[in-house]
């Protein structure tokens, strides 16, 4: 029953909602269309009015007088008493050159007016004419210009400014925001200052008037398939335009249906208290009905706090057992370490066997130099000989701290440089196979916060495994990718014959290597430790055959570095 009361209330409100706004805003549309035929109707009639003032102005005697007999001592008095009269913004007359003789604004008597537009098509024309003048400042004037003849014979030009602001001072008295455009666009008459000059696009990019205005128009021109009166019920506004028969002249308002909303949100205020009364007297006689049933709940309140205290009991029992787990899990977890570190010890020969090889090849290359009297040749193979050592005896002190969690030797490294130097270990291993190995590295820093010996010896494990995978490969190869995303990657691609049980491959003791060649603890140490440096180790077989390998590790963002 409550359900369907709601789903009736929701229906109720959303049909008067609906209704209310479309009536509503009927209205609202009809007082701004009357208050923008007002607007229009009063700046056309003050153009009209005003252009007949030039023609009166040039058939006057005085300013007639003036012009021909050059004496202009009373001409602008006489122009500042025609000004009151006729209630323009400014008059001025020209002479033939187009310098001012008189004006109402006595300051620009003596100034040159010659190339203005107002004045050449006053010349050009035997008729009124009229001029939007657009000054430096960005100041729109607009006037009417004519020129005055003696006999037929041009004496002068006279200027009529009008004063078309008093209408923008007069439509920002009320909320609606209104504008006047020219006949190429550009907006001549505004309640917003900053819009003179720009076409409508641009000054609402400009700044808008207010706010609302913009996203309206935003949603207007999204919404193509709507009238271009388009309007949006709440905050929202309406776009009215209308022309002014005036040279292309348009005019364009916009409307808030703030006063709308308002006027809905009160009727719907109103039906919502009603539906909320029929509410709580339903939730009244609910309670009634509730509170004849109290009495039986009583009865059952013993039973549930009885059972509530066996329930707490068990909770009790189950909480000490837990205790008693978590302390099991903590024996398993050091019992497996100490496991681990028992591998670790197991397979030291094993993490030394590679620079031990290595070793061997350098000796015996640096032989053959030193026999061949290329002293300088075989030092390079010493230094190298000389690094291996030093690689041993990291290695030899991992196992110390192996026992503990990783991270005492981070830093931030350049992962390149690990790949690099894993394979120069390996390069005398690969060269003497003549396995062709490609590396593909970016050309910028791919830093991480690892601990760069242990990273090698896992590149070098990932490098010896794939050594020893292409060992019956007529053509072996050896892929080495550095990439950079997310995460750092690190891939190392074979061609050999691929793996064939991926679930134990990381397993301890785990190896497809003849009895002799390997314990199968390579990949187990290295999957741990890219796990102590927070990344994943993954194995593969690859689309075209051959096993693939993947270390992702966490990339060294911004904040750690600043860290450091």
């Amino acid at each position: 029953m409550l359900g369907m009361f709601l789903a009736f209330a929701i229906l109720v409100i959303w049909v008067s909602n609906h209704w209310l706004s479309e009536r509503f805003t009927a209205s609202t549309k009809s007082r701004a269309e009357l208050r923008q035929a007002l607007y229009a109707g009063n700046l056309q009639s003050e153009l009209q009015r005003n252009a007949v003032v030039p023609l009166l102005l040039a058939r006057d005697p005085v300013l007639i007088g003036a012009l021909n007999s050059a004496d202009f001592s009373q001409s602008s008095q006489h122009l500042i008493e025609l000004k009151n009269q006729i209630d323009v913004a400014s008059i001025m007359m020209l002479d033939t050159g187009g310098r001012v003789v008189a004006a109402t604004d006595r300051n620009l008597i003596g100034s040159q007016h010659r190339p203005e537009p107002y004045f050449v098509s006053a010349l050009r024309s035997n008729a009124t004419v009229f001029n939007t003048f657009r000054r430096a400042n960005g100041a729109i004037e607009f006037n009417y210009s004519r020129r005055i003849e003696t006999n037929r014979q041009l004496v002068g030009v006279i200027v009529v400014e009008l004063d078309l602001r008093r209408f923008e001072q007069a439509w920002s008295s009320i909320s609606d925001a209104v504008l006047v455009t020219d006949s190429e666009g550009i907006i001549i008459l505004s309640t917003e200052s900053k819009w003179r000059g720009l076409t409508e696009d641009e000054a609402l990019k400009a700044r808008s008037a207010p706010s609302a205005i913009e996203r309206a128009i935003q949603l207007t021109a999204d919404w193509t398939a709507l009238p271009s009166e388009a309007f949006y019920r709440g905050g929202a506004l309406m776009r009215l335009e209308s022309k002014i028969p005036f040279q292309g002249w348009r005019m364009t308002t916009f409307t808030t249906y703030a006063s709308v909303r308002e006027r809905v949100n009160g009727v719907l205020a109103l039906e919502i208290m009603l539906f909320a009364m029929l509410l709580a007297g339903g939730f009244y006689l609910t309670t009634r009905r509730a509170l004849a049933r109290s009495i039986f709940f009583q009865r059952e309140s013993a039973e549930l706090r009885q059972l509530n205290d066996s329930l707490q009991r068990e909770v009790a029992e189950r909480e000490r057992v837990e205790k008693n787990l978590q302390v099991a899990e903590q024996t398993l977890a050091q019992s497996s370490k100490l496991a681990a570190l028992g591998e670790m010890s197991a397979s030291v020969s094993h993490e030394l066997n590679q620079p031990l090889a290595a070793m061997k090849t350098y000796l015996a290359g640096a032989k053959l130099l030193l026999q061949r009297r290329r002293p300088e040749e075989a030092l390079s193979s010493f230094l190298r000989i000389d690094d291996l050592i030093d690689r041993m005896t990291a290695i030899t002190r991992q196992l110390k701290s192996y026992a503990r969690k990783g991270g005492e030797a981070l830093e931030p490294i350049d992962s390149r440089d690990c790949v690099s130097a894993a394979i120069t270990m390996m390069e005398p291993q690969l060269k003497s196979r003549k396995v062709r190995i490609t590396r593909n590295m970016p050309p910028q820093p791919v830093m991480l916060m690892a601990d760069r010996i242990r990273l090698e010896q896992v590149l070098i494990n990932l490098l010896r495994n794939a050594l020893d995978a292409t060992k019956s490969m007529a053509e072996p190869a050896i892929d080495v990718i550095l990439s950079a995303g997310q995460v750092a990657t690190i891939t190392v691609r074979d061609n050999g014959p691929g793996i064939e049980d991926l679930d134990a491959l990381f397993e301890p003791f785990y190896t497809t290597k003849a009895p002799g060649d390997g314990v199968g603890l390579g990949l187990a140490i290295s999957s741990g430790i890219v796990n102590d440096l927070g990344g994943r180790l993954y194995a593969r077989n690859g689309r075209a055959g051959g096993a693939v390998f993947e270390v992702q590790l966490p990339l060294l963002n911004k904040e750690i570095r600043a860290a450091e």
